[in-house]
């Protein structure tokens, strides 16, 4: 794959990414003001889980003591990662070197969290999280060497 293509294909996943986060601030935001703790419990009951076993009582009762002020705040940062997202995409599309080395810092910064994820419990989604990240972080990296390199080289005469 071309250094090109492979800055659309990150690109890209920071814009898909932007939009899941976009819709779920979204749906943080449209429950204000509702009673999300009985929201909780139709959602675990509609799934068919037991609302007195362990995890889905946990989720019944963090989400019975969220209040409007926490959806507010919670909608606004997811907000703000969506738009982060969306102009680090729209900044590798149009090859701007600042965006490429956001795209590095951004996937770097989670390498040592993923790292000790994997340490503590290997499976194939912190596995898999962990690779895309280092292979982001590399293709971002690579791209930022040829500009310097190519940069330095082209604009001599």
């Amino acid at each position: 794959m071309s250094g090109h293509r492979a800055i659309d294909v990150v690109a890209a996943v920071e814009a898909f990414k932007g939009a899941i986060v976009l819709v779920a601030a979204s749906g943080l935001a449209i429950l204000v003001h509702e009673d999300v703790g009985a929201i909780a419990e139709a959602l675990v009951r509609h799934t068919h889980l037991n609302p007195a076993s362990r995890y889905p009582r946990i989720f019944i009762e963090a989400a019975g003591h969220l209040q409007d002020a926490h959806l507010l705040w919670l909608a606004c940062g997811a907000a703000a990662y969506s738009t982060l997202r969306f102009v680090e995409a729209w900044g590798l599309f149009r090859r701007a070197a600042w965006a490429e080395v956001l795209a590095a810092a951004s996937g770097a910064i989670y390498v040592p969290f993923e790292v000790a994820g994997v340490r503590h419990h290997v499976g194939w989604i912190g596995l898999g999280s962990l690779v895309l990240n280092l292979l982001v972080v590399a293709v971002m990296l690579a791209a930022l060497w040829r500009r310097r390199s190519g940069a330095g080289r082209a604009s001599r005469p």
